[in-house]
């Protein structure tokens, strides 16, 4: 099955030039659709490392009657901009009209009337999807892999790959504290490859993934986490997140899946095991949650 590779034209925020966002949608292969699904693809380089696994669930999704979209955002992939031109507002933009655009090209008269709409979002996906749907003013249910409670740690995590690099050349001293002021003072700074701007880097650092109370009761959380242990089990930071969704109304399964960090492993990694457990999840009915 090959997706339906096409441009969407938007607006950057605040200006009146038009850009192209590259995105693959997946309709459904099925004679009703089940729903609508759009995936939000984590930071950086980590978006490259995950694109197998991406395309997997995609399929698996339009195999199972849901009609799936994949948008690269500003400054990714094959969408217009540098990485340098993102910025954190301009992705949730990105993500509120590739929803707004799937809602409107839903599989024609095979689409059932009460479509679910799904935010997918993995890693930093995830936090991007929330405050999207906070501004999309349409309920929807969220799917989440290896979701984080914060920004704050993952820009941690990716500042500290220049860190570990220039330990090699030992010049290490001091360049957390350097790029932070770098960026306070308006600059990029270059990560492995990337140029992070200072607006991007502050949307991540300020991100959270407090539930959005314009949705609330009713809707769904489906939760994975990945790891190759047996007895590993959620974070008690996991646990305390899940429960903020669970008392903003929202119906939460949320489960361990053994498999690979794939979106971080040297190699192309696939996770079967999450494939099968995410699309049986979403296939449930609400009673079912209970």
């Amino acid at each position: 099955m090959q997706p339906e590779a096409f441009f969407l034209p938007l607006k950057l925020t605040g200006s009146k030039q038009i850009s192209q966002r590259f995105c693959l949608y997946y309709p459904a292969q099925r004679d009703i659709e089940l729903g609508l699904v759009i995936y939000v693809h984590p930071f950086a380089e980590e978006m490259n490392k995950a694109r197998r696994m991406a395309a997997l669930q995609s399929r698996a999704f339009a195999q199972a009657g849901f009609s799936v979209l994949q948008i690269d955002l500003l400054g990714c992939g094959d969408s217009s901009g540098d990485f340098a031109d993102a910025t954190w507002r301009n992705w949730v933009y990105d993500v509120v009209q590739g929803c707004r655009w799937l809602l409107s090209h839903r599989a024609g008269p095979s689409a059932s009337g009460d479509s679910t709409l799904w935010m997918w979002g993995l890693r930093a996906g995830c936090l991007v999807a929330v405050e999207a749907a906070r501004e999309l003013n349409h309920s929807c249910n969220f799917l989440f892999w290896q979701p984080p409670a914060t920004g704050k740690p993952l820009l941690q995590q990716f500042m500290r790959l220049k860190a570990a690099g220039n330990m090699l050349d030992g010049q290490s001293k001091g360049v957390m504290e350097i790029m932070r002021k770098t960026l306070a003072n308006g600059s990029t700074v270059e990560i492995a490859g990337y140029m992070l701007s200072p607006a991007l880097a502050s949307g991540l650092e300020q991100a959270d993934l407090s539930p959005p109370n314009s949705i609330g009761a009713g809707c769904r959380l489906e939760w994975f986490e990945l790891s190759k242990r047996d007895d590993f089990g959620l974070s008690p930071v996991s646990v305390n997140t899940i429960s903020k969704w669970q008392q903003a109304g929202f119906h939460v399964g949320s489960r361990v899946v053994h498999g690979p960090a794939f979106w971080q492993t040297s190699e192309i990694e696939e996770a079967p095991d999450l494939v099968a457990a995410t699309t049986n999840a979403v296939l449930r009915i609400p009673h079912e949650l209970h």
